[in-house]
């Protein structure tokens, strides 16, 4: 058994609350679970604030973090490995606090901490990305910029869900009516990924779309995707529900955070949903295209693609052999924090 120090958003929706979850439930103790950002001051934590941070990498942060870390280290616990989930609050200065630990510093990022998208967010990281003893990543191209900037060890891992949290209703007709329909999608709207223009396209195909998430009034759009919206981001057993309720899951990417495949690729077949994505060579690796998920080119073929599944027989049988398929695959939140640990210490020996 190993004494984590976990840093990370500690909202119960949140992957970074599953993960340490599941390292618990492998047989470790969370010795201490810290947000760093519930310590800062009342005047960091408005709207504008919270924008300035964003946009200049937290470098306004960085002493107050630093200051609540060394109380940390001054509290007397003794940590057998220290887990940062994302690592955007702290830069060089916070590793080397966390150093006076003198055990192995492990960095999860889900995030594209390498790219362009976020413009200036991920700076404090990026200055501090040599002290970690292992850094672990979701991206081909992050790992390998991460390597260019000086990391010790990249490890690449493939996203996972929730063995627990993702776990699809034991009895089906349990779902509540609300969260039923024929197609869904579950995201929030963002600025020049075109979700809305997507969506818009199956809806004018004559298919009806659910949407769930934060953001979407923000559309152009969305006089037309009022009747189609169903509400905010979901979480918990809400969550399970609009997968499982629905007779196809899409399943869309983020360009600017150059994604091949993202969580809901493992969490929509996992809960019992039936994935249907962008194809894309990380999709088609994890998935037998047709008969485990279904995938298209653009969203004229994807409205075709559920016009037929729809009027066809064929939904039950694929929603089965996906979840059997992710399964079988050991993508679980269980198996991934297993790996990255026996990596992080053996790179730390």
């Amino acid at each position: 058994m190993l004494n984590i120090l976990y840093f990370g958003d500690h909202r119960h929706f949140s992957t970074a609350f599953h993960r340490a979850k599941a390292l618990e439930r492998i047989g470790h103790k969370i010795l201490r679970y810290h947000n760093p950002e519930e310590t800062l001051p009342g005047y960091f934590k408005s709207a504008l604030m919270s924008a300035i941070n964003f946009r200049s990498g937290y470098r306004l942060l960085q002493r107050h973090v630093q200051q609540d870390l060394e109380q940390i280290v001054q509290s007397g616990i003794k940590p057998d490995v220290i887990w940062v989930d994302n690592g955007e609050f702290f830069g060089k200065k916070c590793l080397q606090i966390l150093k006076k630990f003198n055990c192995p510093i492990i960095l999860y990022s889900i995030d594209d901490p390498t790219g362009k998208r976020d413009g200036r967010r991920f700076d404090s990281f990026l200055a501090a990305i040599k002290l970690y003893d292992l850094i672990a990543v979701v991206r081909k191209e992050t790992e390998e910029e991460c390597k260019l900037l000086g990391a010790k060890q990249v490890l690449r891992v493939m996203r996972s869900y929730d063995e627990v949290a993702h776990a699809p209703y034991e009895n089906a007709a349990e779902i509540p009516l609300n969260f039923k329909s024929d197609v869904a999608f579950i995201g929030t709207w963002m600025r020049n990924e075109n979700r809305d223009e997507f969506i818009k396209v199956l809806i004018d195909a004559g298919i009806s779309v659910s949407i769930w998430g934060d953001r979407w009034p923000k559309s152009e759009h969305f006089e037309l995707l009022k009747p189609y919206y169903r509400g905010s981001n979901l979480g918990g057993k809400d969550y399970i529900a609009a997968i499982q309720g629905a007779k196809i899951c899409l399943g869309l990417l983020s360009k600017g955070n150059r994604d091949l495949h993202t969580t809901r690729s493992m969490e929509v077949p996992y809960a019992g949903g039936l994935l249907c994505a962008e194809r894309t060579s990380e999709h088609t690796a994890l998935y037998n295209d047709g008969t485990e998920a279904v995938f298209w080119n653009d969203a004229h073929e994807c409205a075709a693609i559920c016009k037929k599944l729809l009027a066809g027989d064929q939904l039950g049988h694929i929603k089965k052999a996906g979840m059997k398929k992710v399964r079988d695959l050991k993508l679980g939140n269980e198996d991934i924090c297993k790996l990255i640990l026996e990596k992080g210490l053996s790179t730390a020996i």
